[in-house]
């Protein structure tokens, strides 16, 4: 156990995490130098083609050092804020944390929350700076941020370049001196070990990831998941180098993975415990339970589909537990999940999984967050009930205090900049609280805000008022008062619930000139003419029609009395009225308009 080291890369997105880890197993000889590409972690297709991680993914190395061999197990992390989940069961699984921080960009508002989790699980910190061969590397500043940051010695502070290689070895050499080897968490020699992560494949079922802390486990080994009291056989045990590689068997300190042949979903789960049968401890502590910032109900758009979106989510939930769904049902859309999800963007790539490899075309309603509400008369006068969906928000008149989640958010900004961001915070409902000056031209500013607001593309205008140089972390803080009120967008009549929202009354007028708007940009026309009109506080308040398909019925016609081709035109107005009549509640709504307005 001396000999292992566990630890993972945790930075701001974007500061070089997996290019780093690149470089690492190219001089460790992980990876053959003819067989290297850029992210070699990001084993997603998702993953390379946004250039950021999604899943945390762990590899072993080997290395040697002043003549004595060492395995180096890394967990590469995310970066996004969507994805702090991954990091926080990264994290359990390992003794110390490399803190990678962009020379070029500096401290930014994620490398503090990352660092915070770090610290509450009390691992040892290799403060490192990336990027230093570029030309807009800013070295000592930044080293002086750090400092500040952990209060250590610019001596403590190391120098790479995951592009080039410079200083790399000598940061392995580091981690083997600074981080602590394991400690066997139970000296009794049974097998126990923690469950971080988990993958299902259809011939060998769930493989779970695990971190050993006791015992020893081989294959063909009768186990138990002690919180699920499901018992296994193990058919397989492995490390990963970078891909599943098996092994004879795992011992104390090490991370690996088990293959467990259970094929049913949801018996595995993070923070589970995998021991032997024979074991009579307590389970290992395991994880806080992920709670869903953003929600949004998913259809199939043919219903026949309804089974093979509930296996897919099912299969889905393997790889990411971080959202949940249970399913609803909607007389317009049919029967669905309402899914929870830790953000905007954790929402699109899980939409976009859906679609890409179980190979589904779906419906997603406008994200919301939860309200809670009480009703002042009613059935449930004095009830208070938690709402979910826009679409089942009460209406106004029924309910006398609406509560909504509120956010604590940190920002660090440039100084100069900092007038126009106030202007955006003003905008956006926010309470300034403390600021500090953070670096020589940059200010960390904290406050508190409605998640609400914060889901109100807050993101990209607050990166345009700074020119791109602002980052934002944030976490929820509790519930608040809240006035607002549900909209509702109608195409010809009828209530399409998948594009309800629920909007500050402030701005409501403006939100539905916005919303119907947009429809009718990108509604295609009908046969017959359709109105697009937004209602809320029991009245409409935005409207636009969308004009109908027009053919000339007197094409084939020439010469002769002007009062045949009348009749035809008259005849053409009477059946596009009739048409009008009939269709209403089936306008046929493509689904790139979902995805379009989801996104808007």
């Amino acid at each position: 156990m001396d000999k292992i080291r566990n630890f993972s890369i945790i930075a701001h997105i974007d500061h070089g995490k997996s290019t780093l880890a690149d470089r690492m197993l190219e001089i460790t000889g992980t990876i053959e130098k003819r067989k290297m590409q850029d992210q070699v972690l990001d084993s997603m297709e998702l993953e390379r083609e946004r250039g950021i991680t999604i899943k945390m993914q762990p590899v072993r190395m080997k290395y040697s050092h002043e003549g004595q061999s060492y395995i180096l197990n890394l967990i590469d992390t995310p970066g996004h804020i969507d994805f702090s989940y991954e990091v926080s069961r990264a994290l359990k699984a390992v003794e110390g944390s490399i803190l990678l921080v962009d020379s070029t960009q500096g401290v930014q508002a994620q490398t503090l929350t990352t660092l915070g989790m770090a610290r509450e699980a009390g691992l040892r910190i290799i403060p490192v700076l990336s990027k230093i061969d570029s030309p807009l590397a800013r070295v000592e500043e930044v080293k002086e941020e750090v400092i500040k940051l952990l209060d250590c010695s610019p001596d403590e502070i190391m120098l790479v370049s995951g592009r080039t290689g410079e200083g790399v070895e000598d940061l392995l050499k580091e981690v083997i001196k600074k981080i602590p080897a394991p400690k066997e968490a139970d000296a009794s020699g049974a097998f126990r070990s923690l469950i971080f992560d988990f993958k299902y494949s259809t011939h060998r079922g769930v493989i779970v990831f695990i971190r050993v802390m006791g015992g020893r486990v081989t294959r063909n080994t009768p186990l138990i998941f002690k919180i699920a009291k499901e018992t296994f056989t193990s058919i397989e045990v492995g490390i990963f180098s970078p891909g599943e590689v098996p092994v004879e068997s795992l011992g104390p300190g090490e991370i690996g993975y088990i293959v467990t042949g259970i094929k049913e979903p949801g018996i595995a789960s993070v923070g589970d415990t995998v021991a032997t049968l024979n074991d009579a401890h307590e389970p290992l502590p395991g994880y806080m339970l992920p709670r869903p910032v953003v929600w949004a109900s998913i259809y199939p758009e043919s219903q026949d589909d309804f089974i093979a979106l509930k296996q897919a989510l099912g299969k889905l939930k393997l790889s990411d537990s971080s959202y949940t769904y249970e399913e609803e049902s909607s007389g317009t859309l049919g029967r669905g999940f309402r899914c929870g999800f830790l953000g905007m963007l954790h929402l699109e790539i899980i939409s976009e999984r859906l679609h890409r490899e179980f190979t589904l075309d779906l419906v997603v309603t406008m994200p919301t967050i939860t309200y809670e509400v009480v009703y002042k008369s009613g059935p449930k006068a004095g009830k208070m009930e938690t709402i979910y969906s826009p679409a089942h928000f009460p209406d106004e008149g029924l309910l006398s205090e609406i509560h909504e989640p509120w956010v604590r958010c940190v920002i660090i900004i440039p100084a100069k900049m900092l007038s126009n961001i106030m202007t955006l915070l003003y905008e956006h409902e926010s309470e300034i609280g403390d600021s500090e000056n953070f670096g020589e031209d940059r200010t960390r500013l904290t406050l508190k805000m409605p998640l609400r607001e914060l889901m109100r593309n807050f993101f990209d205008k607050l990166k345009s008022a700074s020119s791109g140089f602002a980052s934002i972390s944030y976490e929820i803080e509790g519930m608040r008062d809240a006035n607002v009120v549900r909209m509702d967008i109608l195409v010809a009549d009828e209530v399409l619930p998948a594009f309800s929202r629920v909007v500050s009354r402030r701005i409501v007028e403006q939100e539905a000139e916005q919303a119907v708007e947009k429809l009718h940009a990108i509604l295609p026309r009908q046969m017959f003419v359709m109105k697009i009109q937004a209602k809320a506080l029991g009245r409409i308040i935005s409207s636009r029609t969308v004009s109908a398909f027009s053919k000339d019925v007197t094409q084939h016609m020439y010469g002769g009395d002007i009062t045949r081709k009348m009749k035809l035109r008259e005849k053409q107005k009477k059946g596009k009225k009739k048409m009008k009549e009939r269709g209403r509640g089936s306008v046929d709504i493509p689904h790139d308009v979902f995805l379009k307005m989801l996104r808007s």
